[in-house]
């Protein structure tokens, strides 16, 4: 990514849902603490060689711990950013944000905010602002250079100097200064040449019930009913390598059948940490496929349930989520 290519930002808006840069300890321990953006402020006048763009500041309700994210508060994510750029005039917007969650939540604002012009970005830390080693400033102020040095349209991770997209990567590490990595995934579907007019970033969500089940050496289709049979519209089945799972359980693949027919899109991706789902290599595969499973490709678990999300928070109809699921919206597949 060359910034260089790209406008600077001028007026950023600083989205703060808690997380771990602004906890302060509490008689439980670390909690979301308010008032982040007088220590933010009183920062980055502590440092005059810093260049960062004009900035304000908006405090979500509630603040969170990202242990409790939702896709009901990335609605309110997505209506703040709107908010941010099409009301209030910023051209960029910077979300704070707890680590554990962040994946997920930037990769489902990649699909949320589908043909926005401006720039996102999220950040966070592994330790509070203000104690020994904290990596909190350094990501904020960070952060806010990048943004001011040009960066493209879209959503972007930014950790430790780095900026990661959001649909490619995940949390691989609970200490240390970095813990997102970009998974080395492969297999994937041609980009998309348009969009329905539904998935416009400008375009209201609805919520979406979808979830997430690894394969498991012994899963009978008992196990899998119970999740396909609790009202989700979608499904992220974690597969075995290249898309492979229990093909010689006709009651499992019944299941899967019956899901298709009753309207639940259920795409496969792989637990491997490299690699991605090729569902014909394998006979064990052909019959997910042919129980109407589709292949997610190289996507990462957090890029295929906010793709889910998005396509299902959009009301179109099932073909035209299951025809899109493998088509690359925003880098996911690509």
């Amino acid at each position: 990514m060359n910034s260089s290519t790209y406008p600077a930002a001028r007026h950023v808006m600083v989205l703060y849902t808690g997380g771990t840069i602004g906890m302060q300890a509490s008689a439980h321990g670390l909690a979301p603490s308010s008032g982040f953006d007088v220590r933010m402020r009183e920062y980055l006048a502590s440092q005059p060689d810093l260049v960062v763009p004009q900035w304000r500041f908006r405090e979500m309700s509630p603040l969170i711990d990202s242990a409790n994210m939702s896709p009901a508060y990335w609605q309110q994510l997505h209506e703040a950013v709107v908010d941010a750029i099409d009301t209030q005039g910023c051209d960029s917007v910077l979300i704070l944000h707890g680590t554990d969650t962040l994946a997920y939540s930037a990769a489902a604002m990649g699909f949320q905010l589908l043909g926005l012009h401006a720039r996102v970005v999220f950040t966070g830390s592994m330790l509070p602002a203000g104690v020994t080693d904290s990596d909190a400033w350094e990501n904020l102020s960070g952060a806010l250079v990048a943004l001011g040095q040009g960066l493209a349209p879209g959503v972007h991770l930014y950790f430790h100097g780095e900026l990661l997209d959001p649909t490619r990567c995940a949390k691989v590490r609970s200490f240390g200064r970095h813990p997102f990595k970009r998974l080395e995934r492969q297999g994937g579907g041609v980009k998309a040449t348009s969009l329905p007019t539904q998935l416009n970033y400008n375009q209201s969500k609805q919520l979406a019930k979808v979830a997430v089940l690894p394969l498991f050496p012994g899963i009978d289709a008992e196990q899998l009913e119970g999740v396909l049979n609790s009202g989700i519209q979608g499904l992220v089945l974690e597969c075995y390598g290249s898309g492979t799972g229990p093909s010689d359980n006709p009651q499992f693949l019944a299941a899967l059948t019956r899901a298709r027919d009753n309207g639940v899109v259920v795409v496969a991706i792989t637990q491997c940490h490299e690699g991605g789902v090729e569902l014909d290599v394998y006979e064990a595969g052909s019959r997910l496929r042919g129980a109407g499973v589709l292949s997610g490709g190289g996507m990462t678990r957090e890029a295929a349930f906010g793709k889910l999300h998005g396509l299902l928070g959009a009301g179109l109809d099932t073909a035209e989520v299951r025809r899109l699921v493998e088509i690359d919206l925003c880098g996911e597949l690509i």
